[in-house]
Formats: C-alpha cells, structure tokens, sequence
C-alpha cells in the first residue's frame, strides 16, 4: 500500500504544491429535499422508483437495483436525482449517524425519486468531483466528524441544512482523484474477499447453530414430541409475562444508566455503552425501568435485530420507549426461554410481516406480545435452555476472532482511507 500512496503523493507535489483548495459545500452547489405531499396509499402502487433511507445509509454508492415505488404524477414537481449527486440522510437516533452518505454513481435511464427523510446535493460544476471520489469522501472520518456537527435534538437528531452548507471539502485535481479512486477500489475489493471468506466462515458456525436452536424449539402444537416431553401448550408471550413500569422523573434525584437504541449489539445481543442521566438531562423516551432478567426487544427497526437479557450490571436501570420490555413470569416461563424464542427465526418472520412504517419501520409492544411461544414444563424449558446456552457460548467463542480480524481490517482500510483523502489546504498569501 506504501507505494500507491507515494505515487498519489507525487502527483499532489506536482500538480498542486501549495495545498489543495478547500470550499464550502454552500459555494458549490444546491441542497434539494426528498418526495414532498405523499400518502401512504402512494407507496403500495407506484410508478415510480425511489431510493430508501436504507439505501443511503447501507450503501456507500446508490445501489440501483431497486424494487420500492411511489406514485408520481407527470405535472407533479418532484426532484428526480441526477448522476453524481450525493444523498444524505436527514435524521436519526444519534448525532453520530446523521447525514451519512451514498452517491449516485451509475448514470441511469428513468426517472429515480429520494425518499422524504433524506435530502440531495447537486454541484453546479459537475467537473469538480468524480462521482467515485464522492462517495469515499463523504463517508470519511474527517468528513463525517464535520457532519455529525450539523445535528441536533433530543430524542431524534436533525440535520440542519445552514450548517452542513458550510462543510468545508477539498477539490483536488481529477487526476489526483482518479489515482486515489483507483487506489482505493483496488484496495476494497481486497478486502471485501478477505473478509467475504471470514463472514462465509462465520455465517455456517451461525446457521449451524440456529438450526439446532430451531429443532429444540419447535413443537407440535397440543402434542408431544418425544417420551419425555410433556403435552405443550401454546400462548402469547402477553400471558406469560409480568406488567412492567415507567419511572417517575418528578419523584427521584437519583442517577441511571440509559439503555438507548444504540446500546444493545446487533453482533453478540449484550448491552455495551450507556450513558448517565437523571431527571435534569434525561431525554424524553427514557422511560422504561429494566429489572434482571428482562428481556428487551427494540422495536424500532425490528428487523435490525437488537434484543438483550438483562444481567446485573443493568438491573434497576432505564431503558427507552423503543424497546419493549419482556418481563417472565418465572412460575410459568423462564427468562431465558423467552430470550430463546425471539432469537428465532419464526419471531424474525412475524416481525417482519408485522412492522409499519418504509422509513422508519417499528412493531408495537402489543404486537410483540401477541406473538405466540410454546410453554412446555420449566423442566423441559430448563434442559433445553442449557443445551442453548452451550451452543450460544460455543459460536461466539468460536466467532469472537472472526469479528475481530474482519473489524481490524475494516480498521486498517479507514486508516488509508483517512491518508488518501486528508489534504494540506491552499491558503492565498
């Protein structure tokens, strides 16, 4: 990687020795806003393609192979988005994802609408940037600490358009751009076979497991399956679970750890970083007291998959509005048994049939709790939860060096991303 990086560095010397330029994103171009006056009858019987807020957020360039529509009349005066634009998320649960970026870099041949909690960036000389440099620089780390600055709010973080206007980018001469696209295309598509190998590798330890985890959970419902296996009955997860509360800002002086929708791991399903708050700071969906042993489901993006089982380190504790709160009656239920349960891929494919909303998808608690388990004696759940717990510690033993060489790498390219695109900035004398 040394000598592509000196090569980029000569050129730099040569075509621009005293720095790069640097401007204002404001001086640059326009910003535009995403579908305006749509109802959601709109989006079940479309015309039209669009690109989702996933889109954006998942692809560092606009993936184009879209099957979501939205009715677009042909007087409607709607922004259509144009090769080379760079879209960007509007809002989100955190300032630090706010406004991430995706680029339109394929020129395409109809019409291709944003969705409306996004917006777009046109530059008035489309010669300035290749569209393959965009959509690395806007995905920097330098570039998306300038972004993150742009947002605020509360619960929900906002970008303000004013301040992203005075993002600051370089303009380096296409040639350096082109040597630095080449440099880091050649770079990905390395490390994505690497870590395409390690994520096959680790995928199987998973299917493997699941499958098991499956056949354990399943029964036949009002029979028995084996000798051993006393007759079970089916209920909804609202019959076997306890009330939970909120608590009462107004009656306590008290410190907490917020378990916010960012907190839980989507990789290994434990709570990893709060934040301290109390009654002055706390944001308006920290409501939900956790106890040990519930079990918590978000249920915004459900499908993103972020349940926890609460341990002590989070008893007494308070979580958001976001995540449902599953609370076991243990005469009937184990914690665990209900943790294992919607680990499964049948409560996967409920919540995926259940969600509302294309932006911004969520299941209500009551839906979650209508999901129906099997309940079969604490015996049996006893024995199976243990087999679980061996086959849960067992992959993620096994996993635990998979994720860390595949994060490493990911590390390593970010460190020559963040060279490659780090400029001396031209200062008139």
């Amino acid at each position: 990687m040394t000598k592509p990086i000196s090569k980029i560095e000569q050129l730099i010397a040569k075509l621009c020795p005293n720095g790069v330029e640097f401007k204002e994103l404001g001086e640059l171009g326009e910003f535009y806003g995403g579908l305006t006056g749509k109802s959601k009858d709109d989006f079940s019987n479309g015309n039209a393609k669009f690109v989702t807020y996933m889109n954006i957020y998942s692809n560092i360039a606009v993936n184009t192979d879209i099957n979501v529509f939205v009715k677009v009349g042909k007087d409607e005066n709607q922004n259509r988005i144009e090769y080379g634009d760079v879209l960007f998320t509007g809002s989100s649960e955190t300032p630090d994802e706010c406004g991430m970026s995706s680029v339109l870099t394929k020129k395409i041949n109809e019409s291709l609408y944003l969705n409306s909690f996004s917006f777009g960036f046109r530059l008035n000389d489309k010669d300035l940037l290749l569209p393959e440099f965009s959509k690395y620089l806007f995905r920097d780390e330098q570039m998306r600490k300038q972004i993150a600055k742009t947002a605020s709010g509360v619960t929900r973080f906002n970008v303000s358009k004013k301040r992203f206007a005075k993002i600051k980018i370089p303009l380096p001469p296409l040639a350096v751009q082109e040597n630095i696209v080449k440099t880091l295309n050649s770079f990905t598509e390395l490390e994505a076979e690497l870590e395409a190998e390690l994520e096959a590798e680790l995928e199987a330890r998973k299917k493997q497991y699941e499958h098991y985890r499956s056949q354990l959970l399943t029964f036949k419902d009002g029979t028995e399956r084996e000798r051993e296996r006393e007759r079970v009955r089916w209920a909804a997860i609202s019959e076997i679970c306890m009330p939970t509360n909120n608590i009462k800002w107004k009656e306590t002086k008290k410190t907490y750890h917020y378990i916010d929708l960012t907190s839980v791991s989507r990789e290994n399903h434990m709570i990893t970083e709060t934040i301290e708050i109390n009654a002055e700071n706390a944001p308006s969906r920290a409501q939900k007291i956790v106890e040990k042993d519930d079990v918590i489901f978000a249920t915004t993006r459900p499908t993103l998959r972020r349940f926890a089982i609460i341990g002590d380190d989070y008893a007494s504790e308070v979580a958001s509005t976001g995540y449902c709160v599953l609370r076991a009656n243990t005469s009937q239920v184990l914690p665990k048994w209900i943790y294992y349960n919607i680990s499964a891929l049948a409560f996967n494919e409920y919540v995926e049939k259940n969600q509302e909303g294309s932006a911004y998808p969520s299941i209500s608690d009551t839906k979650v709790k209508a999901f129906k388990i099997p309940v079969p004696a604490i015996s049996e759940q006893e024995r199976i939860v243990s087999i679980l717990d061996k086959f849960e510690s067992l992959v993620n033993d096994i996993s635990i060096g998979l994720p860390a060489e595949i994060a490493a790498r990911w590390s390593q390219y970010e460190y020559y991303r963040g060279k490659l695109l780090t400029f001396n900035e031209y200062v008139p004398a």
